[in-house]
């Protein structure tokens, strides 16, 4: 990944910032030019809670070259809170312990490498929800 791409995706990736529609209320993430629902030009940022439930996952034994240092690792889609649905990495848990309808949240954390040398790029994933502090 070149570092000016890297530098341009940096809201979306550490903040989950997507957008949100004028006309219709939408939240839409990732970003696009046009609101999905409606098709008009969402260019009103939005920053998501990070807060969701998995909808559906899989294991990968078998990863993506740059991937293989996390393998087995689980991927799962994502409903946020606000509504979008997110494909995501789950860290901080094993496969045997993730379920359907589990709450988790978004974290930061090392996506890949590229290269030996290479930048280190960072993302989002979610791990297990954590009770909040009272």
């Amino acid at each position: 990944m070149s570092i000016p791409k890297n530098w341009r995706l940096r809201q979306q990736r550490y903040r989950l910032v997507g957008e949100v529609c004028e006309k219709c209320g939408a939240k839409i993430f990732p970003p696009r030019d046009l609101c999905p629902q409606c098709e008009v030009p969402a260019k009103t940022p939005f920053v998501f809670s990070g807060r969701g439930e998995v909808y559906s996952y899989s294991t990968v034994y078998n990863p993506p070259r740059a991937f293989e240092e996390f393998a087995p690792y689980t991927v799962a889609l994502v409903r946020l809170e606000e509504g979008p649905m997110v494909t995501a990495q789950l860290t901080d848990v094993d496969a045997g312990q993730v379920s359907i309808g589990m709450p988790v949240e978004m974290v930061t954390r090392k996506i890949h490498a590229d290269g030996e040398d290479g930048v280190i790029v960072y993302g989002y994933k979610f791990r297990p929800a954590v009770a909040p502090v009272a």
